[in-house]
């Protein structure tokens, strides 16, 4: 029997080559050709031809003439989820949520389907579960279940005839991982079968405006897994993050076609589920009765979504080679920003070790982190508390300047709603008229910032 011929196909970003190689020669990256059998070439007028247009082709047009219509979206229920979506759902979009596993994914989405099933048809497709489990994580979860239809296949083509019978209106598909198609001999979760199930799927969503949802698995780096064609062909990607031993948890945008990126959501996990958290600054502030030294509260922005967050410094004696590290912030901006407190604060660090943290497992990746850091570290080292219901926000440059951070009165504004007094922050987020409650000082440099903080002390 003549033996199949192979190929090395990249888990990253699906490029095929006929060898082995450290690197692949597409997308850079080390370590990720698979060994796969090679498909044979799709005949004419075959079903699996990846060229084929994903929806209706569209007469040319000026673009000053096409009608800018906004489109028209549909409420899940679950306001933390619509958040992230931009409003919710579009008609004929495809959503791509990733996350650890027992995370929550399939708990969301079913509660989601649930909600959704009142107005309108709904599919619930599980590749990973039987529907007596299915049936059991909803009667757990206190849903009804009365007009939501659930599908358990993972056959492609199966699927997609039960969509054509069905037509719903709103489809999940869990997950995107376990599906095959019968016109690839590859196994199920290979690249070529995840490629291909998720630009058939799209192809119908749009052909049907059919909103379907796809849960991808994560890679143990924590990237969505499967070639990264998968997040370019979908409309919106999210991601589900939090520590399954914390009862919190954030789905964050990556991507998002119809509304803002790097909106958050966040959810409590309960015993009827996923639950929106109303507040979440709460989550991100540590329970001090008394100030305490090393702790600085910052205003960061998820979005549109101003959160209070507390970032901890220690400032500890370290040995020969003193330790650097952070978690929730980037560690070479850590070690930048110790390196601008002793050129132009005269602070110096360089014999102790520092471990910065964000309270509550929040990454913060904005650079108006910067001030809240350095005063932190300051006041760890100093061994004095920051004053009671104080914050500070800012971006620090290299020359020693603080920057300001966008939307700062935004900030103010929430700082003071949840009743914060004091405000370092920079010159230019300084506001015009007076907040009720709140003093705010100016600063233009670090130094100057350091030395607001010791006469408030």
């Amino acid at each position: 029997m003549a033996r199949d011929k192979t190929v090395y196909t990249c888990r990253d970003c699906g490029g095929t080559n006929a060898k082995w190689l450290g690197k692949c020669p597409h997308c850079g990256a080390w370590n990720t050709l698979d060994e796969t059998i090679a498909e044979p070439p799709p005949g004419p007028g075959s079903k699996n031809n990846r060229f084929q247009a994903l929806a209706r082709s569209q007469p040319v047009a000026t673009l000053a003439d096409i009608e800018a219509a906004d489109v028209a979206r549909t409420p899940t229920g679950l306001e933390e989820l619509d958040r992230v979506l931009g409003g919710g759902i579009v008609e004929g979009g495809v959503v791509l949520i990733g996350g650890d596993p027992g995370i929550g994914k399939s708990t969301l989405l079913l509660q989601a389907a649930e909600a959704l099933s009142h107005q309108m048809k709904v599919l619930y497709v599980t590749g990973e579960e039987s529907g007596a489990q299915v049936a059991l994580r909803a009667h757990r979860l206190g849903l009804g279940g009365q007009q939501l239809r659930v599908l358990a296949e993972i056959g492609l083509e199966r699927i997609q005839a039960t969509l054509a019978l069905e037509q719903p209106a709103f489809c999940v598909i869990d997950s995107i991982q376990t599906l095959y198609s019968d016109q690839l001999t590859s196994a199920p979760g290979s690249v070529a079968q995840v490629r291909e199930c998720a630009a058939q799927l799209t192809r119908t969503a749009k052909a049907s405006g059919c909103t379907i949802v796809l849960v991808g698995h994560v890679t143990k780096e924590g990237a969505l897994a499967g070639p990264r064609v998968l997040e370019h062909i979908v409309d919106t990607v999210l991601y589900f993050e939090g520590d399954t031993h914390s009862n919190f948890r954030l789905v964050r945008a990556i991507k998002n076609r119809f509304g803002a990126v790097n909106e958050i959501g966040v959810f409590a996990m309960t015993e009827k589920g996923l639950k929106g958290v109303a507040n979440p600054s709460a989550i991100f502030l540590s329970s001090h009765s008394e100030p305490v030294p090393g702790a600085c509260v910052l205003v960061t922005l998820e979005g549109t979504r101003p959160l209070l967050v507390e970032i901890q410094a220690l400032v500890d004696a370290g040995g020969p080679s003193p330790r650097r590290l952070s978690v929730g912030l980037e560690r070479d901006r850590l070690a930048m920003l110790l390196a601008v407190l002793h050129r132009h604060a005269g602070v110096s660090c360089a014999d102790q070790d520092v471990f910065v943290n964000a309270v509550g497992g929040v990454r913060i990746s904005e650079p108006a982190a910067d001030l809240a850091v350095l005063l932190a570290i300051q006041s760890s080292l100093r061994g004095r508390p920051l004053p009671k219901g104080f914050l500070a926000f800012g971006e620090v440059g290299l020359a020693g300047e603080v920057r300001p951070a966008p939307r700062g009165q935004e900030r103010l504004k929430e700082a003071a709603k949840l009743g914060f007094t004091v405000a370092l922050v920079p010159k230019a987020n300084a506001p015009r008229k007076a907040i009720e409650g709140l003093t705010v000082h100016p600063v233009e440099r670090i130094e100057q910032a350091i030395d607001a903080v010791r006469q408030m002390g």
